[in-house]
């Protein structure tokens, strides 16, 4: 029944290039012709079940157990034609019910209290730092890299990311900045050091907290620089600029008005807060079972309309939006690339289940940039519409000095 029922499903995807699949019972079929040519083969008698009650999150269970086998180990090859031909084709009618259900679970999947979120958090980043040292630029910049000049390096990349942001804030010497996801501190400790800011850097991970202070004493920035394991729900005091960098991904849809009702509380008459966080070029919609299972619980990638209408709910002025589309993409791919050449010293901190599972995750998420219209947005807020300069000759101009900083 099941098999016949995956068989029904690949018969209806699969009409751009060609998959063959090995079914556990030994028989091969072809779905589709032309190029790409991509064969995979089903070792467990569950998966046809799991497969088509859950896609995404079987596909991913049964790579990363070993029990869904690749020719070649081509993830990309494969993982690029199944979104290439869903895209194209769409879910076949008697998905559609399941779909449904996913979309209606979705509040609950991002329901995260603090309670919640300290646990979401601990899952993904208080893994090895050994491991992130493995796949990251040398400051640990976890999110989106700007790649102003195609050629750029990585490392160049993530420091024109920070000039970026940094113009967007317009900051002075000595203007109280809040770091809401602070990460292992590199924004804040540059905000200090290279625009003579005074920064409070919040995250929940035990890891990035213990990291970042040890980075700011290090630097001689701790009269500068404070970070502190804290939710943002629970920061007190009133700050000059706000800044937030891949954390709204985990704040969850039901806590949006939550969370811009303390960028508002915390931010002064005339401050800038700077939000950039990945979102979909596309309507609402819910995470992957598999990213929310094994990478990100709690998390999601809003689309622009959920993140506005919290903003404007809260009386903020959004007084610039940029969206970065391929960015994420090339940042994902120096990401595999620094992994794959690292796999020994990888398997040397975890097992063979945990690698073919974080090769997985930069695989695919490389892959939604480029195929699912996935993206970066970058929302400029105050509550003063005056507090930014009329034109946006003043962003390049202090980007230019920043990266000038970041070079010496």
């Amino acid at each position: 029944m099941w098999t016949k029922a995956l068989d029904g499903l690949l018969t209806h995807l699969f009409r751009r290039g060609r998959l063959n699949v090995t079914f556990p019972d030994g028989i091969t079929r072809t779905y589709g012709a032309g190029t790409p040519n991509v064969a995979i083969a089903l070792s467990d008698t569950t998966l046809p079940r799991r497969i088509v009650i859950s896609p995404e999150l079987a596909v991913g269970e049964g790579y990363m157990d070993g029990t869904l086998t690749i020719d070649r180990d081509d993830v990309y090859g494969f993982l690029s034609l199944a979104m290439v031909n869903i895209a194209a084709q769409g879910q076949p009618w008697f998905r559609r019910p399941l779909e449904t259900l996913r979309l209606l679970k979705r509040r609950w999947d991002q329901f995260n209290p603090v309670v919640r979120s300290r646990a979401n958090v601990a899952h993904h980043y208080d893994l090895s730092g050994e491991l992130y040292d493995l796949f990251l630029d040398s400051d640990r910049q976890y999110s989106c890299a700007y790649f102003r000049d195609p050629g750029m390096t990585l490392e160049e990349a993530q420091a024109a990311k920070k000039a970026h942001i940094a113009a967007k804030l317009l900051i002075r010497p000595g203007m109280r900045v809040l770091d809401i996801g602070c990460g292992w501190g590199g924004m804040g400790l540059t905000l200090a050091r290279d625009f003579g800011a005074q920064v409070t850097g919040i995250t929940l991970s035990q890891e990035q907290h213990k990291v970042a202070n040890q980075r700011a004493e290090a630097a001689g920035l701790k009269e500068k620089v404070r970070f502190l394991l804290l939710d943002y729900r629970d920061v007190t005091g009133q700050f000059d600029r706000i800044v937030s960098v891949g954390m709204f991904e985990h704040v969850g849809v039901p806590h949006y008005d939550t969370y811009f009702k303390s960028v508002q509380r915390l931010l002064a008459p005339d401050g800038i807060a700077l939000i950039h966080t990945i979102g979909r070029a596309a309507p609402p919609s819910a995470t992957s079972p598999w990213i929310l299972k094994y990478i990100f619980p709690g998390g999601y990638c809003p689309a622009m309309s959920e993140a506005v209408a919290a903003i404007e709910r809260r009386g903020l002025v959004t007084t610039d939006v940029e969206v970065w589309r391929l960015h994420y993409a090339e940042t994902l791919r120096h990401w595999r690339e620094r992994f794959e050449a690292n796999i020994d010293k990888v398997r040397a901190l975890y097992d063979d289940r945990f690698c073919r599972m974080w090769r997985y995750y930069l695989i695919a998420s490389e892959l939604t940039f480029r195929l699912n219209n996935q993206v970066v947005f970058q929302f400029q807020l105050t509550p003063k519409q005056d507090a930014i300069p009329l034109t946006r000759d003043y962003l390049y101009c202090t980007e230019e000095g920043g990266l000038r900083h970041a070079a010496e």
